[in-house]
């Protein structure tokens, strides 16, 4: 009957290889996590941090699903933008007004709110805020947005914003495209009057493209090219 002889490798061997095998999996795993913090930074605006329009939404989402009725949607836009960027201190003045904008929308919306830049001067935010609370909590925003910033040493730039809010109690819908087109055109109706403005059914109904209040600077553009 014929025998079966086992080799058992030297520890040395054995070792090697393991450790053979084991560093193309620490490769793969330095490999991944590196993508994932190429792919969370993808998500954020490298000017202000805040997350992109991707990035919001998703996190907009996750707020809503989970406090439904007691979420407030808000849209800001600041107010002649423009003519910061036009004045003496350009871009880098323009530049400093969003990062500072960033900084107190973040302060307002909390940790757990999401606050995201979608366009050059426009920001959207969800943030969750009982009925009872939310026009004291606009209030403080709009005082806040007003506050100047200082663009370089000693110069200040005075800024404000417009606001518009939406919410799913009044609204009738967790629907966030829904939501945020009716902030958005609460928003365009308070335009320049210094006061945040609560959607209502009435700006449910305003006529949009591609989810936004139709006539809004770029919406034609953007129509014709989808």
């Amino acid at each position: 009957m014929a025998s079966t002889v086992r080799v058992q490798a030297p520890i040395g061997q054995r070792a090697l290889l393991i450790t053979t095998l084991a560093v193309p999996l620490t490769g793969w795993t330095v490999h991944a996590l590196a993508l994932h913090r190429k792919l969370s930074a993808a998500r954020r605006d490298p000017l202000t941090g805040l997350l992109g329009r991707d990035g919001y939404t998703a996190k907009a989402r996750q707020i809503i699903d989970r406090y439904g009725d007691s979420v407030l949607v808000v849209l800001v836009d600041l107010d002649h933008f423009k003519q910061i960027n036009d004045g003496p201190g350009g871009h880098a003045a323009g530049d400093r007004v969003l990062a500072a904008t960033a900084t107190r929308l973040t302060a307002w919306a909390g940790s757990r709110g999401a606050v995201g830049r979608i366009g050059g001067d426009e920001f959207a935010l969800a943030v969750r805020i009982g009925p009872a609370r939310r026009e004291l909590r606009l209030a403080q925003l709009t005082y806040l947005l007003a506050q100047p910033v200082e663009v370089e040493d000693g110069v200040m730039v005075d800024v404000a914003a417009s606001i518009g809010a939406a919410s799913p109690d009044v609204l009738g819908t967790t629907d966030l495209g829904l939501l945020q087109r009716a902030a958005d055109a609460a928003m365009y109706a308070g335009k320049h009057t210094g006061r945040p403005v609560l959607a209502g059914s009435q700006h449910v109904t305003v006529p949009s493209i591609n989810g936004r209040r139709a006539g809004r600077p770029g919406t034609n553009s953007l129509g014709r090219a989808a």
